[in-house]
């Protein structure tokens, strides 16, 4: 099996191929949407539901719909298909983490990203799928105007004469960080059994910097981060970062991202000289995938790094 591949397809079928206690890290950015479940979260399925806002009043036109960020009236039928929607996400991704947590090497942290509204349902579901919950870490990054409602505002626009008095209330609060949960594999009996074992079940938590905080801020985007469109490309840096945090560069680790994206845990790996393993059900990310490494490839070495790309659709 190759040791670093990039894979096209459904992540819960793929990740029953690899064998048990195969890799010493996952880090991935899974789909937010609660509305995807029962869909196929194709290109094509995303290209609909952009198509369908985009003319639209929605505020952002480039996440499909049904991300939670559409709008209605909030009566009771509308709070229960949120609640619907939510334990069907909640369902699916304890689906695809019990497929990896075999997979993974005792003591092996997982890292998930998620919105600061949902990770909480993340936590469950890997814990429910039997890892255990270490962490959640804040990845602070740059924000915008929220697209909440300005309640002022609003009721100007309606002639409400009392408008004044809500100046400055609003439904939403600057979103300036990403969750990203912490689960670990459990150990085999304490950390020091488990890195003699494994080789992992630590964090790389000193450096020149000081002692590695769970508040993650300074990472920007720079001439590696090509996004072709993709919406939640996350920095090469950042991802660095988290691999170094979770794995050893010794020989023999393999870090997996069941739903990669444009491929920047994979590439991270790639520099750091780490094995890994990237999947996505869309074959436009993984082919861009495969360009960045490529590109980064032949600037370290010349392309000499095995390195293959296959097709499981």
């Amino acid at each position: 099996m190759n040791p670093r591949q990039l894979v096209v397809g459904d992540s819960l079928e793929l990740l029953k191929g690899f064998p048990p206690e195969h890799f010493s890290a996952c880090i991935t950015d899974p789909p937010y949407n609660y509305e995807f479940i029962g869909h196929k979260w194709s290109d094509a399925e995303i290209d609909r539901r952009i198509d369908r806002v985009k003319d639209s009043n929605t505020l952002v036109k480039n996440i499909p719909y049904g991300s939670g960020l559409a709008g209605g009236v909030r009566n009771s039928r509308w709070y229960q298909r949120v609640n619907e929607n939510i334990a069907d996400y909640r369902k699916w991704c304890f689906e695809w983490s019990s497929s990896l947590y075999e997979k993974m090497k005792p003591g092996a942290f997982v890292l998930v990203f998620n919105s600061t509204r949902t990770v909480a349902h993340i936590q469950v579901a890997l814990e429910q799928a039997g890892f255990y919950a270490r962490d959640i870490l804040v990845y602070r990054r740059h924000s915008g105007i929220p697209k909440g409602l300005n309640a002022a505002k609003k009721l100007q626009s309606q002639g409400d004469e009392d408008w004044q008095q809500w100046q400055g209330w609003h439904s939403a609060l600057r979103n300036e960080w990403e969750a990203i949960c912490v689960v670990q594999k459990p150990l085999i009996g304490n950390y020091v059994k488990t890195i003699k074992s494994s080789g992992v079940g630590l964090f790389r938590a000193e450096s020149e910097a000081g002692f590695q905080s769970n508040i993650l801020e300074g990472f920007r985007f720079g001439s590696l981060d090509k996004t072709d469109g993709h919406v939640t490309v996350k920095p090469v840096s950042l991802m660095s970062h988290l691999v170094s945090l979770t794995v050893p560069t010794e020989a023999n680790h393999i870090v997996i991202d069941p739903f990669m994206g444009t491929g920047t845990t994979c590439l991270a790996a790639e520099m750091l000289d780490i094995d890994y393993v990237g999947i996505d059900i869309n074959p436009k990310w993984v082919k861009l995938a495969e360009q960045r490494i490529a590109d980064v490839r032949s600037s370290i070495d010349g392309g000499a790094t095995t390195f293959s790309t296959q097709n499981q659709t």
